[in-house]
């Protein structure tokens, strides 16, 4: 359970909704499992050490590796204990860290991830317009995590490795020049 114990209602609807939305966006290119409130659906891990973020993004291969972990915060949850709790572990992980704070909470957000050591690969905010939310990527790590694995960056899943070059072919003679070499030698055979 998060150290948030008790979310406010409206907070708690709004976190539960970005959940969603971000499911339903990632499902085109993930396998894709949620756990919004307190549900527990899809863990990272086994017994007692099993982590639940909000969202576990899978590749659709037949491995089914974990490739990203989701955790959407709200402006209470934007906290020292959050980060302490969560965000460290997840970004622990062989998986990349993806983390969504509300607009107004990115810099503390950033704070909390330098002091607590926390490599987030993404740090997006969210705001919502009408009834719509809107998404702002702030901040995208320019170097790989530690735990990333060479082949999966290299080649992801699904794709083929890219063909290598062939070599250029050899420049074919012109007709003329072979001809002509060819006359030659049919010409010095029949002086011999």
């Amino acid at each position: 359970m998060s150290p948030i114990l008790v979310r406010p209602v409206r907070e708690q609807l709004e976190h539960d909704r970005i959940i969603r939305l971000l499911h339903a966006k990632f499902r085109r290119k993930h396998e894709a499992g949620m756990n919004p409130g307190v549900e527990q659906n899809v863990a990272v891990g086994t017994g007692p050490s099993a982590l639940y973020p909000d969202l576990v993004l899978l590749s659709q291969d037949r491995g089914h590796r974990l490739q990203v972990v989701v955790e959407v915060e709200t402006g209470e949850s934007v906290n020292h204990l959050e980060a302490l709790a969560q965000w460290t572990h997840y970004s622990k992980l062989r998986a990349a860290f993806h983390l969504y704070v509300p607009a107004g909470m990115v810099d503390v957000a950033r704070r909390l991830c330098e002091d607590n050591h926390v490599h987030a690969e993404e740090v997006w905010s969210y705001h919502v317009v009408g009834d719509q939310p809107r998404f702002t990527l702030v901040h995208r790590s320019r170097e790989a995590p530690a735990a990333a694995r060479p082949k999966a960056a290299a080649h992801p899943a699904g794709r083929p490795a890219a063909p290598r070059a062939k070599p250029a072919p050899k420049p074919a003679k012109p007709r003329k020049a072979a001809r002509a070499a060819k006359n030659v030698k049919s010409a010095k055979k029949k002086t011999k």
